[in-house]
């Protein structure tokens, strides 16, 4: 009885950690505030409260971001020859995850804080999301001779991704700041990644309260 108890409490500590994947609930599609509004609202603030988001809101953010839209899978943010290359990655207290828009998932890449790791700036580590965006060229097989178109519509499809965070973040009342300073090579390792550049990344999160 005790071994059970003690395996059911590692259970819970280890997925509490992090090291597994996150099923994130359906994102809710209607509502928020009407387009002029937000496009009014729309701004850059680099001031993060510790309050979570909870998981509905966090499946809104990246479903507004770059998720699928359509019953041909096409993306809320447009890309070249729908390549849909700029994957996102999510780091949070808990750990670091790619999102998943087919399965609506977070896929477990590494275990435990490292928002810190993202950028320089003092803020980063306080806002409880902080997304990077990366160019797959696997995805960009049609421009894989055409390295500087590869680089030109990748960093175009970007800021698609990160105009409808920074939508999302002024339809929602939060914070959020686009970063073009981000440790490019340290995170390509942390990220393990093959084939593909970071791009941008993007912290999120309530402001803090005055």
């Amino acid at each position: 009885m005790m071994k059970k108890i003690l395996f059911i409490a590692f259970v819970f500590i280890a997925g509490y950690a992090g090291a597994q994947n996150i099923t994130l609930p359906k994102p809710v599609k209607t509502g928020g505030k009407p387009l002029m509004n937000v496009l009014s609202d729309r701004q850059t603030i680099r001031t993060f409260s510790t309050q979570e988001l909870s998981q509905v809101q966090l499946s809104n953010l990246l479903w507004a971001a770059n998720g699928i839209n359509r019953t041909d899978g096409k993306r809320t943010a447009p890309s070249a020859s729908n390549c849909q290359e700029i994957d996102i990655y999510v780091f949070l207290k808990t750990g670091v995850y790619l999102y998943n828009p087919v399965a609506n998932t977070l896929e477990f890449i590494e275990k435990g804080d490292r928002r810190g790791e993202v950028g320089r700036q003092a803020f980063i580590e306080k806002a409880p999301v902080v997304l990077v965006f990366v160019a797959n060229w696997d995805k960009m097989t049609r421009y894989k001779n055409r390295p500087e178109d590869q680089q030109f519509y990748a960093g175009t499809d970007v800021g698609f991704v990160s105009q409808n965070v920074y939508l999302y973040a002024a339809s929602e009342n939060m914070s959020t700041v686009v970063l073009g300073m981000v440790n490019r090579d340290n995170l390509a390792k942390l990220l393990k990644l093959k084939n593909g550049k970071v791009m941008l990344g993007q912290p999120i999160g309530f402001p803090e309260k005055k």
